[in-house]
C-alpha cells in the first residue's frame, strides 16, 4: 500500500500562540477572551438567546446545580460507567 499520499504534521506546521493582550474598545482583554468574543459573534442568534435566557434563569436561582442533576442520573441510569 501506497503511503506516499499521507499527510503528516511536522514540528514546522504547528504555530506556536503567543498570548498577549489585546485592546478591544478601549478594554484590555487577553487572547481567550478575543476568541470566546469571536466565537459568539459566530454563533446563531437563537443560540444566543438560548444562552443568555439560561445565564439570566441561573442567576436567578432556577434550575438545579450539576450534582444534583448528576445524582438524578446516576440514579436513574446505574448502568452506565463514567458518570
Amino acid at each position: 500500500m501506497d503511503n506516499s499520499n499521507k499527510k503528516y504534521k511536522t514540528t514546522d506546521s504547528i504555530i506556536s500562540k503567543v498570548e498577549e493582550p489585546a485592546e478591544v474598545h478601549g478594554e484590555i482583554l487577553n487572547q481567550s477572551q478575543v476568541d470566546s468574543e469571536a466565537e459568539w459573534d459566530k454563533m446563531p442568534v437563537v443560540l444566543k438567546k438560548l444562552l443568555e435566557k439560561g445565564i439570566k434563569e441561573s442567576e436567578q436561582g432556577l434550575g438545579i446545580s450539576h450534582e444534583e442533576m448528576m445524582k438524578k442520573v446516576k440514579a436513574k441510569y446505574p448502568f452506565i460507567n463514567g458518570i
